[in-house]
């Protein structure tokens, strides 16, 4: 899948920041480059620029506008939708169903007089526009098989349709508890990945990934495999969770579905010891992980992705946990888009499902006791566990990624590395994908062509305004992607360079040489040596 162009005319997003937006993606390539592309080739686009011009909001258009044709395409599959107003051009390139020739498509909702026209899709034959009907079979054969978003804190603006993603399939899940329990709830098509999921990638990805794919994850952080981890799951040990409606062979709290039950029988047949409740209906399933471990969990969940979703479908039963209140309130901002808080995480004694006790082996001695505790871990580096994880295990044909920020808590060496590591992951199949990613740092850009970039800023009527980069960002150094593309100029801090300014006009030669003495090297430091030379020998000449 390849996008090729955005053009907004009204975005019911972010208070119309996005409106007259005009994104082309890909003007530098040929269309037969396009097509080859869209098959071998995984190509990220970065969004780069200043604090609120619109790089996080147009992630979020973007998964406004597949979820919206989802919706209306399977609403099995997509409920709801968190936008059904805004009006906009899509074109992008896609194989359907992932096989043969690539197809150009184009996603649009019109406006006629004052009436909003209903989404509609066609595919470019011949120089004409084609129409596929909505309820046609190939319609979700060009849509993106997945939409996968990522932040790295507490972005709502993001966040927002993949709640809505999230509230209605607990919903669908929630319904068939009670009604029929064998029925199969669809999955969503839309996957948030946020921090807290990152226990769940991880774990999915060290039972069942290659070894190949284990080392990618955990070289960085120096650790070697997954000792052992602890799964606990309750669902009757709050008061709230007391359901009034059951027969006898539902549970006493919270109802599950045939397919989450087969879950809780899935980790009880691999797990090394487990407990249960039957008071407070808690289970406690701990793993000793060896090979073992690893053909049990294989026998029941054929990949890292199957074994996630069984993770994260039994971790959304958390938001049973908290309060009606809180998740009503969430509910009516989603629907009035005054989305300023987001739902509380309930403390870890509250949560229908977590993960505990999770340690690692370092070295060839396998000693549990000398083991390392997860949490031990830094922000960086669960962090690049998590980002190498999803793209380890999330092969889909067609997928789109849309990440925000995936390596904000990156120290500067593993900035350098990102795009190399991402890229030489090893697995196949990832060049039907497309990745958009945010970033305010040099580092993206520069192992990235001019035209895979991609610079926000306002004008002076607050106008967002997207343009390449003046300079070909692929190898250039940060100072120069700093200059054309962050406006950093020169590249050393604001206090500093006040003080230097300062200096050059009002230093006196003894302050100068003692600033000298005192100051890192830079262009900056030389013109203050430069300025004391002229300061010495307009002195000796009088």
């Amino acid at each position: 899948m390849k996008l090729l162009r955005l053009t907004v005319e009204h975005a019911t997003s972010c208070g119309g920041l996005l409106d007259k937006v005009d994104v082309d993606f890909e003007s530098g390539a040929s269309e037969s480059e396009l097509d080859e592309a869209v098959k071998t080739t995984l190509s990220p686009h970065c969004l780069i620029g200043q604090n609120g011009s619109g790089k996080s909001q147009l992630l979020q258009l973007l998964a406004e506008i597949f979820q919206s044709a989802w919706c209306a395409h399977a609403p099995r599959e997509e409920r709801d939708v968190a936008d059904k107003s805004t009006l906009f051009s899509l074109e992008y390139l896609v194989s359907p169903q992932g096989g043969g020739s690539a197809e150009h498509v184009r996603l649009r909702r019109l406006k006629k007089g004052a009436r909003i026209l209903p989404l509609d899709m066609a595919v470019h034959r011949d120089g004409e526009w084609e129409p596929v009907g909505i309820d046609d079979d190939s319609f979700g054969g060009r849509l993106p098989s997945l939409i996968v978003g990522y932040t790295s804190g507490d972005n709502e603006t993001l966040s927002l349709p993949f709640f809505v993603s999230r509230a209605g399939y607990a919903k669908s899940v929630r319904e068939a508890a009670f009604e029929g329990p064998e029925k199969l709830v669809a999955d969503n098509r839309l996957l948030l990945i946020d921090y807290s999921t990152h226990l769940e990638v991880l774990v999915a990805n060290l039972l069942l990934g290659t070894p190949a794919v284990q080392k990618a994850i955990l070289e960085d952080a120096r650790l070697d495999h997954l000792a052992s981890f602890r799964c606990v799951i309750q669902l009757s040990h709050l008061t709230r969770l007391k359901t009034k409606r059951r027969r006898s062979e539902h549970r006493k709290g919270v109802q599950l579905t045939d397919e989450l039950e087969g879950y809780i029988t899935a980790l009880q047949s691999a797990a090394t010891c487990w407990s249960y409740d039957p008071k407070l209906e808690v289970y406690v399933f701990d793993f000793l992980v060896n090979d073992a471990t690893r053909t049990v969990f294989a026998k029941h969940f054929n990949s890292p992705i199957a074994l996630y979703r069984a993770f994260h479908k039994l971790a959304l039963l958390n938001d049973l946990a908290i309060p009606s209140k809180a998740r009503d309130r969430l509910k009516k901002e989603i629907e009035t888009r005054r989305f300023a808080s987001r739902l509380p995480e309930p403390q870890d004694e509250e949560k229908i499902f977590r993960f505990e006790q999770v340690r690692f082996y370092r070295g060839d001695e396998k000693v549990i006791t000398k083991s390392l505790d997860y949490v031990s871990l830094s922000d960086g580096e669960h962090q690049l566990a998590q980002i190498l994880g999803m793209f380890a295990m999330i092969l889909h044909d067609n997928a789109l990624f849309i990440l925000d920020e995936p390596e904000s808590h990156f120290n500067p060496q593993w900035r350098v590395k990102f795009v190399k590591r991402l890229l030489n992951l090893p697995v196949e199949g990832r060049g039907g994908q497309e990745v958009l990613l945010t970033s305010h740092a040099p580092f993206v850009p520069s192992d990235l062509r001019r035209d895979q970039v991609h610079v926000f800023s306002k004008d002076a009527e607050g106008r967002v305004q997207i343009v390449r980069p003046p300079v070909e960002t692929y190898g250039a150094t940060f100072d120069r992607i700093l200059e054309h593309c962050f406006g950093v100029s020169p590249p050393i801090s604001q206090l500093a360079r006040d003080d230097i300014n300062e200096l050059m006009k009002n230093g006196t030669i003894e302050q100068l040489r003692e600033a000298i003495d005192t100051l890192g090297s830079s262009f900056e430091k030389a013109f203050l040596a430069d300025r004391l030379r002229q300061l010495e020998e307009a002195g000796a000449s009088n």
